[in-house]
């Protein structure tokens, strides 16, 4: 049987390494958010002798990314226009996949900041953390810190959850690593003046009562060296899709969340004060955001507007 040589060398040719498509990693700020935030979470876990057991990350992990993946779909699926039941195509639309990236971040937030005892607790906390971005908008805009949002609701509604806000001590090398690693991000996601004002503005609170108490300066390090206070200020505190767009609205926001703090943690003798002060300032965004007008932050040119 004669083959014609130069036709199977045309259709089985291999293609030049210049030809082939590569992932392209690391071209969203969001990547490099997953990879930090999971470094933290092996970091804890193997450093800081974390009881996290891990069923409990993965129930966290599925029900978040579980949560995203349909409510993403039935929002796209009602921008159809043709609403026929075949259209199943909309489960893996590149909006719907792309959207997965900030429910991974949101659960490995939670994994670091929240701790529960049952697993309906932790999944309650994930659906609840996803589920606010879509029930809380305004103007297309949730309001609410996802992780945030679940850790408060777990405290709420559950009798089996907690925060440990001394979980990762005051030991210098956490600082630089969290500052190091964090001021990557907020390099890619541009709202490094956030935790800036934030940090400024509870370092002079703390350090005023600190003065007229006479107390040492080693219990203001002790305090602003805290584990958890960087790594919410750093990550959570600083999260583009929730917080104000313009930056004269995001100092306003920063210092009320930061005066919040400070009446919380040194008044009411409230351990987790952090979590509550942002809770109760994120609506303050849709005042923010009407007062001082600018563009919205995107994830990239995939980006979906209710990410």
């Amino acid at each position: 049987m004669y083959c014609d040589l130069t036709l199977l060398k045309m259709s089985y040719s291999i293609p030049r390494i210049s030809q082939l498509r590569f992932p392209n990693i690391f071209n969203d700020a969001r990547d490099y958010q997953i990879a930090f935030l999971g470094c933290f979470l092996v970091l804890g876990i193997s450093t800081r002798d974390w009881t996290l057991k891990t069923g409990l990350i993965i129930a966290i992990a599925f029900s978040c990314i579980l949560t995203q993946w349909l409510l993403s779909s039935v929002v796209e699926y009602s921008k159809q226009e043709d609403f026929s039941s075949s259209n199943y195509g909309i489960l893996i639309a590149p909006k719907v996949l792309n959207s997965l990236r900030s429910a991974l971040i949101t659960a490995l937030g939670l994994c670091l900041l929240l701790r529960g005892d049952s697993y309906q607790t932790v999944i309650l906390a994930g659906c609840l953390a996803i589920a606010s971005k879509f029930l809380f908008q305004f103007r297309s805009k949730h309001f609410f810190n996802p992780a945030n949002f679940g850790i408060i609701s777990a405290l709420l509604l559950t009798n089996d959850a907690w925060i440990s806000p001394g979980q990762w001590g005051t030991d210098w090398w956490y600082l630089l690593l969290f500052a190091g690693l964090g001021g990557i991000v907020l390099k890619k996601v541009g709202r490094w003046d956030t935790s800036v004002i934030f940090f400024l503005t509870y370092a002079s609170l703390e350090g005023i009562r600190n003065f007229w108490l006479g107390w040492s300066w080693d219990v203001l390090a002790h305090q602003l060296t805290s584990g958890s206070l960087l790594l919410f200020a750093l990550f959570m505190l600083t999260d583009p899709r929730s917080i104000p767009n313009a930056t004269l609205g995001r100092c306003f926001w920063a210092i009320a969340i930061a005066v919040v703090t400070f009446i919380l943690q040194d008044y009411f003798y409230l351990s987790s004060a952090i979590f509550w002060a942002l809770f109760i300032i994120s609506p303050l965004t849709i005042l923010c955001d009407y007062l001082w007008t600018a563009p919205r932050f995107m994830w990239g040119k995939t980006a979906i507007s209710n990410q």
